[in-house]
């Protein structure tokens, strides 16, 4: 006998999806068909909203790349409005991998270090107003902390650039030749701590996610506070963390205002990070975009469009990395 027949309460043996499908064709109600109707619009609106930004943006980059003279992924000129018309997103990209890599290795490790502080070190008090601090940052505008880097940050940098350069400048990449430390090094340092708070608070809510009964059983078999984070807490982790670095990673990659008002753009490549020059497709997009013409505008939308596919692969490789990992729900917390 099918118990399920005789007892409506249990539990059904239908895989997930096919769940989901009879509660759609079982919603009856008003209320039921109008949220259903309207949960299915706002899906199907982001997918066409990205692929109008998408499709604009493709099209007017085809206009611009079909009249460029130059090598548009290699070149190191930048001029639209010439005859004929040269541009390349070289020293761009160059530019805004490196000033992200180095807020990425500045960044990481500290906000895991406040993540584990803030949920296994520090009492229940003192973590809250840490916690509310770093959410206080993330609040904070771009175009304050770009005022921030560049009246203050900039001018108090050259001691440790001196410095980088008595004991590292023989490797050539931290050689500082004198000048305003208005260079990708000085960009890095702000985008760390602008993205700051984005890994430290989901590094944070990761490691909260943690079964108690790991970290216990760890204790009582006689581990230290850090053997239980090192075996229990950071493995778990592990994923998490990535995902809240991508996700920093993100918005590093997109950064605009703050870049531009720290950064002497120059469309030259040095071996130095401490040298002032080079640029961001952000930055040479909010710098150049209302003096440029109508080329000039279809080359910077051209050059929005690879970071426009840089964003989304950094994104989709952070939600395939967490998707990976079920504990995140707090089923078994």
């Amino acid at each position: 006998m099918d118990i399920s027949t005789q007892n409506p309460a249990a539990p059904s043996a239908l895989p997930p999806d096919a769940e989901r499908k009879r509660a759609a064709r079982g919603a009856t109600r008003p209320g039921d068909r109008v949220f259903l109707g309207l949960s299915r619009g706002s899906g199907i609106f982001v997918l066409v909203l990205m692929a109008a930004i998408a499709g604009f943006l493709t099209y007017r980059a085809i206009l611009a790349i079909s009249k460029d003279e130059a090598n548009f992924l290699t070149s190191f000129e930048w001029n639209p409005s010439g005859v004929p018309p040269q541009f390349g997103i070289a020293v761009l990209a160059f530019g805004t991998v490196v000033s992200s890599v180095i807020a990425m290795a500045i960044a990481v490790p500290i906000a895991v270090g406040i993540a584990l502080f803030i949920t296994h070190y520090a009492p229940p008090r003192l973590g809250g107003t840490i916690a509310y601090v770093i959410d206080l940052l993330a609040a904070v505008p771009s175009i304050i902390y770009g005022l921030w880097g560049a009246l203050i940050l900039v001018p108090h940098l050259d001691g440790l650039y001196g410095w980088l350069d008595d004991y590292l400048g023989w490797t050539g990449i931290l050689e500082w030749n004198g000048g305003a430390p208005r260079s990708m090094f000085t960009v890095g340092i702000l985008l760390a701590i602008m993205i700051l708070p984005i890994i430290t608070n989901v590094s944070r809510e990761v490691f909260r996610q943690v079964p108690r009964m790991h970290e216990e059983a760890a204790l009582a078999l006689g581990a230290t506070r850090w053997e239980v984070i090192r075996m229990s807490v950071l493995p778990f982790g592990r994923s998490g963390v990535i995902s809240a670095s991508m996700l920093g990673l993100g918005r590093a990659l997109g950064e605009t205002m703050a870049v531009a008002m720290v950064l002497s753009p120059t469309f030259d490549i040095s071996a130095s990070l401490l040298d002032p020059g080079g640029g961001t497709f952000a930055q040479n997009i909010a710098s150049k975009f209302n003096e440029a013409t109508v080329m000039g505008r279809d080359a910077l939308i051209a050059s929005g469009l690879v970071l426009f596919v840089i964003t989304l692969l950094v994104n989709g490789a952070a939600r395939m990395i967490i998707a990976r990992r079920k504990e995140y729900s707090g089923a078994n917390a």
